[in-house]
């Protein structure tokens, strides 16, 4: 198994449920066919091949041979999908022929529902009537065609059930009675990806329950079928639909509800906040309570929108007086040369508008630069790529703070990533409260914060991103006024539900309402470690980068850090030696860190091999060690040495060089094959000999959570308490 998340779909046949469950998956199709896919343009033997092997994108393939007159026999003989489900299909594209030879204005009452019964999207009828989505609704509305909601059959139909879990179809009987009490709907973050995981499921989940206390009617909308959001005792009312446009404005028209919250469900409602916004302010539904109109809840789309467009936000910091990395907005290749010409490498360039550092990369060289544009994204002014200075060896910050609708800001948690800045967040370990910082540049962290979620107007959470350079600079990496992957674990760290907190604020109370109004800054530490599918993937690098790849996390909580750190490891399946052997190799790049890693392993009695140029740096230091060869070197080689369980620990970074990608790739993937634990970074490395440090000196002791929380008192845990009080 390789999928990291799935999507769920309900409808009356299996053409309507097919379609919902395409769209659902949020990869750009808004059903089956009406578009214009790649597969399109391949060659016979290349579509057969699409065919024949098993890949996630082979219902697209599928599309293409029947668009191109493949027979249903041939395309059965090739990948041995059942007939049945080939002459639905076969169907639909007949209905995709007879809507791209009407117009929009030809279609009828009656051809509207049977297009719509069959899961067309009004972006697929759109495409193939060659009109705009907006068009389509406002004539399918005109028509008096809108969705039916049916309820699932909790009982088996052995008496009459009354659960509000609700799918749309087409059809005359709605099963939906909607009430007319005060009401908020919740969008959820569709189907879990990397990048956007059961995090926010849970801050949508806290959300939910809280407002239910508060005397709301909750509503929750997702197409998750993993996740406690879509169980249907989560929320008072359950959709279970696609996150688009189309649906939520589907369901918002049904429901009326005062409030609609957009920032627990990660970038898929996000995405959805703007057009929503702008159908709130066109039709102005009232709100089926009676009590004023439909409106988003929190932080406006605009005042997101702001803080993810980098020059609208490039504007706002600089007058703010808050700095970051120097950079510019490439809207071509030439452009990325000369800005990385003008800032210097190595620098980190990313597509804008992402979640998760998807096609993230730190580059070295123009050469390196020009092959990222060529391979990994297109630029062009309608999607811009982001090029900034990489801060070599600094250290990164994610912050999670509140505010409330009269613009008051707690910060809710600080974390020091273990892992340099250029690992991304969701990939880093980091540890609750910081361990490193200093007060003054905390101090920074903390007013910056607080002016920016002021300045954005941010009412609910808020997460920024900031770096410390070794002279201690700090510079705002980004901020996200919505949801982070952090928020489940800094509340637990610091013992406050800061989703339910944040729900409670965007429907009108203040901080000082809910009774929370200064930092919490705990005594004892807690470390946030990630798990990586790396053992799935075959062939993939296990190098720690800008583009996350983690599929979870874990949590160590101990009094101090290094016992913290070594349970999160534990915890995560990182099996840390007492004793034995260390593999060292390290990059031009991190060398000067080397002495120190090298020393603190020695202290602990093991014994370091290393291969030539780490080795005879450690010799020049006068660190003992043991030459190996490298892969192409000869043998025996570090490869043996790893097979006959010669190596215990290897801490090996990515030099980036072609001889790299075939040796340390090499020697990275034997390492998870053997079980071997493996670190790529060395912050990684000088956290784990604390670790190891802590375990041979003390045994694990398992302490009961809330032995943690009522000894906030004792003496001697760890440093002293400090409150930031409301700003």
């Amino acid at each position: 198994m390789k999928s990291v998340g799935e999507s769920m779909a309900l409808g009356r046949t299996f053409q309507e449920s097919f379609q919902k469950a395409v769209r659902s998956l949020e990869t750009g199709h808004h059903g089956w066919g009406c578009e214009q896919v790649k597969e399109l343009q391949w060659d016979w033997e290349q579509l057969k091949y699409g065919l024949r092997v098993p890949g996630p994108n082979r219902i697209y393939a599928l599309y293409a041979a029947m668009k191109r007159g493949m027979s249903t026999e041939e395309i059965h003989e090739l990948c041995d999908i059942d007939r049945w489900f080939l002459l639905q299909l076969r169907e639909l594209l007949d209905v995709e022929g007879f809507l791209s030879i009407t117009k929009l204005s030809e279609l009828s009452k009656d051809d509207f529902y049977e297009v719509k019964k069959r899961g067309f999207s009004d972006k697929q009828i759109s495409f193939a009537t060659k009109s705009n989505e907006k068009d389509v609704r406002a004539r399918r509305l005109a028509l008096g065609v809108s969705p039916a909601y049916k309820r699932v059959d909790t009982c088996a139909a052995e008496f009459e059930a009354n659960t509000p879990y609700m799918y749309s179809s087409y059809d005359d009987e709605c099963e939906a009675a909607p009430s007319t009490r005060k009401k908020v709907l919740i969008l959820g973050g569709g189907p879990n990806r990397i990048g956007q995981g059961i995090e926010f499921d849970y801050c949508c989940c806290h959300a939910s329950f809280v407002l239910q206390d508060a005397g709301y009617e909750t509503i929750m909308m997702n197409s998750n079928p993993e996740t406690v959001s879509t169980d249907y005792d989560t929320s008072d009312r359950l959709y279970f639909e696609p996150l688009t446009v189309e649906d939520v404005l589907n369901v918002i028209d049904k429901e009326r509800p005062d409030g609609i919250i957009v920032q627990f469900g990660g970038q898929t409602p996000l995405n959805l906040a703007l057009p929503i916004e702008q159908y709130l302010d066109e039709f102005k539904p009232m709100a089926a309570s009676g009590e004023g109109l439909v409106r988003i809840w929190g932080t406006s789309p605009a005042s997101i929108d702001a803080a993810e467009d980098r020059e609208k936000f490039n504007v706002m910091l600089d007058e703010l007086k808050i700095k970051q990395p120097q950079g510019g907005i490439a809207k071509s290749d030439e452009d990325a040369l000369a800005i990385a010409g003008k800032v210097g490498y190595p620098v980190l360039v990313r597509p804008s508008y992402v979640l998760g550092g998807r096609a993230m990369e730190i580059v070295y060289s123009d050469d390196k630069l020009k092959h990222y544009l060529e391979t990994a994204v297109e630029v062009d002014p309608e999607r811009p790529v982001l090029v900034d200075k990489y801060l070599a060896d600094a250290c990164e910050i994610d912050v999670d703070s509140l505010t409330d609708s009269k613009g008051s800001v707690v910060i809710g948690g600080i974390m020091e990533h273990i892992e340099q800045a250029g690992v991304h967040s969701g990939d880093s370990a980091c540890s609750l409260p910081t361990e490193t910082v200093s007060p003054a540049c905390l101090s920074i962290i903390r007013s910056w914060t607080s002016k920016l979620a002021k300045r954005l107007g941010v009412c609910g959470l808020m997460n920024c991103q900031y770096a410390i350079t070794p002279a201690g600079e700090v510079y705002l990496l980004e901020a996200n006024p919505r949801a982070s992957r952090t928020v489940p674990f800094v509340s637990k760290a610091i013992g406050h539900p800061l989703a339910k907190y944040a729900a409670l604020l965007m429907s009108g109370k203040s901080l000082r309402d809910i009774g929370f109004i200064q930092e919490v800054i705990p005594r004892h530490v807690s470390v946030k470690e990630a798990v990586l599918p790396f053992e799935k993937f075959q062939g993939c690098d296990v190098v720690l980068g800008p583009e996350m790849r983690s599929t979870g996390e874990v949590m160590g909580i101990d009094f101090k850090f290094p016992m913290a750190f070594a349970k999160a490891q534990i915890a995560a399946n990182q099996k840390l030696p007492l004793v034995g052997t260390v593999f060292l190799s390290l990059s031009d790049f991190t060398k000067p860190s080397l002495p120190a890693i090298a020393n603190g392993f020695i202290e602990l009695g093991f014994t370091i091999v290393a291969t030539t140029g780490t080795a005879s740096l450690l010799k020049m230091e006068g660190i003992p060690v043991e030459r190996v060869l490298k892969l192409h070197e000869g043998r025996p080689h570090a490869g043996d040495m790893i097979a006959n369980g010669q190596i215990q620990l290897m801490v090996i970074a990515n030099s980036g060089d072609a001889l790299d990608q075939i040796d340390g790739r090499k020697l990275r993937r034997m390492a998870l094959a053997y079980k071997i634990p493996i670190i790529t970074t060395v912050a990684g490395a000088l956290a784990t000999v604390q670790a190891i440090k802590s375990m041979k000196k003390d045994s694990l002791k398992m302490i009961p959570l809330q032995d943690f929380f009522n000894t906030q008192e004792s003496e001697g845990t760890t440093q002293e308490l400090q409150a930031a009080s409301i700003c």
